[in-house]
């Protein structure tokens, strides 16, 4: 049977000061009315059952998402025990749906993401999932490119393999130039929706990702607490995909974005004829391609242009359009009453 995973534990400080650790990037509404997570998860219920479907989270999160996806099983809700990367978390999930189902097959997506269409993402998962059962592969659908973007990671396609390639190699923030050469030769966005078989899954951990090897027996005998014990932080990027030779990428068509930043909300929502995104009781007079975020009274922004604003909480933030992807720095300079609760 078919399985999904969708990873929902990450924390940071991109979306400060509306973010904090109780309440991160994915339980915002940032692309509209519904969190994040909530249309992620709604997104993939057409084809994946919701008792199929699995989030990993922090402990400190688990009440909360279990409150806002309300149509999974509670069981269904793996709170880690400690954050380590994406490996570790993909491993427990996989090894979670493999106890239930030794034919499983896994669909592995972020909680944090924004995507265009919906019916596109769809259809590219399935197709995802046949080509990791057909040829016995490690998949990742890999986004066609709109602009040489130096914040995400891309893939090469190498060998065709059924409805995809092989993977030639990757390639992790490029500069300006390296990225309009990778867009130019039909580079990938690797977006981080991955395909496999538990079975095969299991076979390249132990093949080749040592950090994670100690931690699956005891997953098997679900001994959560010892595994993330044994386990050693590492990414499913680096500790699977960029060392097996069984890795393939799909190419699809459908929009999406990470939503990494404030700025970012200029590509996923819809914006006033000067180019502004308002949210709330936002207002931008002889403003130009900024993004005001108001949840707490009435904000005005007049005569300035690429600019960030955001009140929440009885805290304002203004920043340039340019620095608004860089809030960590500006919060290990702030003092920690003004800084509060860090999420992402």
């Amino acid at each position: 049977m078919r399985w999904a995973v969708v990873l929902a534990g990450g924390v940071g400080s991109r979306f400060w000061p509306l973010s904090s650790a109780s309440r991160p990037k994915q339980f915002l509404p940032l692309a509209g009315p519904e969190p994040l997570l909530l249309d992620a998860v709604r997104r993939i219920l057409p084809i994946i059952p919701a008792e199929r479907v699995l989030i990993v989270t922090s402990r400190g999160l688990a009440a909360a998402t279990r409150q806002a996806l309300p149509m999974l099983p509670e069981g269904n809700v793996l709170a880690e025990p400690r954050a380590a990367s994406t490996a570790p978390a993909l491993a427990w999930a996989t090894a979670h749906a493999a106890r239930r189902d030794a034919g499983a097959t896994m669909l592995s997506l972020h909680a944090d993401w924004t995507v265009g269409d919906a019916e596109g993402f769809r259809a590219a998962a399935t197709t995802a999932m046949d080509l990791a059962e057909r040829e016995d592969v490690l998949v990742t659908v890999g986004a066609r490119p709109d602009r040489p973007e130096t914040g995400y990671g891309w893939i090469i396609p190498g060998a065709p393999l059924g409805d995809g390639h092989r993977i030639d190699r990757f390639q992790e923030k490029p500069t300006a130039a390296k990225a309009a050469e990778l867009m130019a030769a039909g580079a990938l966005w690797n977006t981080g929706l991955f395909a496999w078989t538990a079975r095969r899954f299991r076979a390249e951990v132990e093949a080749h990702t040592p950090e994670l090897t100690a931690a699956l027996p005891l997953f098997d005998a679900g001994d959560v607490e010892g595994a993330f014990a044994a386990i050693k932080p590492v990414s499913i990027d680096v500790g699977v995909f960029e060392r097996t030779r069984r890795g393939a990428v799909l190419g699809a068509a459908f929009a999406w974005d990470d939503v990494g930043s404030w700025t970012a909300l200029r590509r996923v929502r819809p914006a006033d004829a000067a180019g502004n995104v308002l949210a709330g009781q936002a207002h931008a007079v002889e403003t130009e391609n900024s993004v005001v975020w108001s949840e707490d009274g009435a904000t005005v922004v007049y005569g300035l242009r690429d600019v960030v604003v955001v009140r929440t909480r009885g805290l304002t933030l203004v920043t340039s359009a340019e620095k608004a992807p860089d809030l960590k720095k500006l919060l290990d300079q702030l003092p920690p009453e003004l800084a509060g609760e860090r999420g992402a």
